[in-house]
């Protein structure tokens, strides 16, 4: 086989083994959603599809899989199919540059965290394109809401991610994780656990819910005046897309948590014991932890009103994370370049 056909094949290999799993994830991502709210809220959850309703979620697939597709008859029918092909599309393509291990990434360019912004900022295209294609005021109304929100707090996370690349010194997100080793005499792994960046961690997650529309920021499906939001004209798989791509960034934001804030794959404590676990795993089990923190406060906090919402993002947010960004940018010209140069 020549070069050109084996990096062909072998970046098709790379693709299928981070999107097959993930799809698998996002199914049982879905199924432990429910079973922690229900324990939050003193219910069973879904127990009967399966051992302990392990297959809940594939029988939820199968049936919207069986549904008729129907397409509104005054709708853009080509851009109402394409807007969740788009969302779907969207969820995926970033986990390109997400590194799973020391060296295992699939495209581990100089400017991931560049690519991230770009890419995760086209899922708004998928939202504004359903609303306006389905001709329907409901969709209309909560893809406005959706792309003002997504806008709103995309501002922020980019002020807290300058931080943490001055930090780091890269946009790289293999020598971000890198750069968080050995914190506070060598013993902790993550830019969290300095007192600079953690202000931003915090920042960096609400935001992540607000740019994911969970609960309480889920205004873009507020059920006493937008029914059920953008993707109200919605049936069958081209709603699946929508309800498997929300579930997909949820699971990409959960992962850029742990990898700009918490060490990615790195152990948690720098200890050599520790240190023996694959990096992998230690990825999981952050990804799970943020992810446990997305259900918690989806069962336990009411949803926030739209007003309250943007005073968030504009008033508190944006000029926190420019404070921040000067603060630090402060912090590391005294301790790097010194004022007297």
């Amino acid at each position: 086989m020549s070069y050109e056909w084996a990096w062909f094949v072998a970046t098709i290999v790379g693709i299928l083994v981070i999107a097959l799993p993930l799809m698998l994830a996002v199914a049982m991502i879905i199924y432990a959603d429910r079973k922690i709210w229900a324990a939050m809220a003193l219910r069973r959850g879904p127990n009967v599809v399966g051992p302990l309703g392990l297959l809940q979620s594939f029988a939820d697939g199968l049936k919207v899989f069986l549904q008729e597709t129907i397409i509104p008859s005054a709708a853009n029918k080509g851009l109402f199919l394409l807007a969740p092909i788009i969302t779907f599309t969207v969820a995926l393509i970033v986990w390109a540059v997400v590194p799973f291990q020391a060296g295992v990434v699939l495209a581990n360019i100089n400017v991931g965290l560049l690519y991230v912004l770009a890419a995760s900022s086209l899922g708004v295209y998928g939202i504004i394109i359903a609303g306006w294609a389905s001709n329907s005021k409901y969709p209309f109304y909560s893809a406005l809401r959706a792309a003002a929100q997504m806008v709103s707090y995309e501002v922020s996370i980019g002020f807290v991610l300058i931080s943490v690349v001055m930090w780091a010194g890269s946009f790289n997100l293999s020598a971000i994780v890198e750069a968080q080793k050995g914190l506070w005499w060598g013993w902790l792994n993550g830019f969290g656990f300095n007192p600079l960046l953690f202000p931003m961690a915090v920042v960096f997650l609400i935001s992540s819910m607000a740019e994911t529309q969970r609960a309480p920021f889920d205004l873009t499906e507020a059920e006493s005046e937008l029914v059920a939001g953008y993707q109200t004209e919605y049936s069958s798989m081209s709603f699946a897309l929508y309800w498997l791509g929300e579930y997909a960034n949820v699971i990409l934001m959960s992962a850029l948590n742990a990898v700009l804030f918490w060490g990615g794959y790195l152990a948690p404590i720098n200890v050599w014991w520790l240190n023996w676990v694959p990096g992998i795993i230690w990825l999981f089990i952050k990804i799970w932890c943020f992810f446990f923190i997305f259900s918690w406060v989806k069962a336990t906090v009411p949803r926030y009103r739209y007003d309250q919402l943007m005073r968030l993002g504009w008033k508190v947010f944006l000029p926190l994370s420019l404070f921040w960004l000067f603060l630090v940018s402060g912090y590391l010209m005294w301790t790097r370049v010194g004022f007297g140069s």
